[in-house]
């Protein structure tokens, strides 16, 4: 009698838990493609104002310098909007990589970067250097609060991507997986050589930092949907 009793409620439990499961993967993968989407979506959508905004020289002006002018509601936008799903997908990272080398650190700086791209659309450049069309030429002799602000959630961004590509080198290194633990060292040393450059007055600065940027967000997408398959 209490064999018999006992069995319904174990499959019952078994069920339970095998629908757990599944709507816990399908969560996972929803999350980590927050992560893949989010770095190409804030690339492409620069890339297309970078060809049509008039004015913008990808030479002279970072493509922070997008979110100034009539315009610049669309790079706020894009930021913000890259910035929530990079947020968002670190928690699916933070389950994929549970219990292995950088499996709190990376999910944490991606979240991190997520924060910082919210920060950085909403705490706009100055108009600067002719751009948006009409600006004097060179930078101001002041900068506005939120200019400052920019300045600081940027930095922390691209640290946090330098370290995010750093650990993921030794995550995969750990895990054998040769050629992604190569990747991910190249791509943040890209990012570190990129930015180095630029701080130090290198020609072409907002180019080197650009590159650095999409290389270092090509890197996050390609392991979220390499771990993505997984799930």
């Amino acid at each position: 009698m209490n064999t018999a009793t006992r069995l319904p409620r174990t499959a019952a439990t078994t069920g339970r838990a095998s629908a757990a499961d599944r709507h816990s993967r399908v969560g996972t993968r929803e999350l980590l493609a927050c992560v893949a989407v989010a770095g190409p979506l804030w690339v492409g959508v620069s890339i297309a104002q970078v060809l049509t905004r008039e004015g913008f020289e990808p030479t002279r002006h970072p493509l922070s310098q997008l979110a100034t002018g009539s315009l610049g509601w669309l790079q706020i936008t894009n930021f913000v909007i890259a910035g929530i799903l990079a947020t968002a997908g670190a928690a699916g990272l933070r389950r994929v990589m549970q219990g292995t080398a950088g499996g709190v650190a990376v999910p944490r700086l991606v979240r991190v970067i997520g924060i910082g791209m919210v920060a950085a659309g909403l705490l706009t450049m100055d108009p600067a250097d002719g751009f948006p069309v009409g600006t004097p030429e060179g930078i101001p002799e002041t900068m506005s609060w939120h200019a400052y602000g920019h300045m600081l959630a940027g930095s922390v961004t691209f640290i946090s991507m330098i370290a995010a590509g750093y650990l993921l080198g030794r995550h995969f290194s750990r895990l054998g997986n040769r050629k992604l633990a190569i990747a991910s060292r190249v791509a943040a040393t890209v990012k570190l050589a990129g930015d180095a450059w630029a701080m130090s007055g290198g020609q072409a600065g907002p180019v080197t930092i650009a590159t650095g940027t999409t290389v270092m967000f090509a890197l996050l997408a390609y392991v979220a949907l390499h771990y993505r398959r997984t799930v």
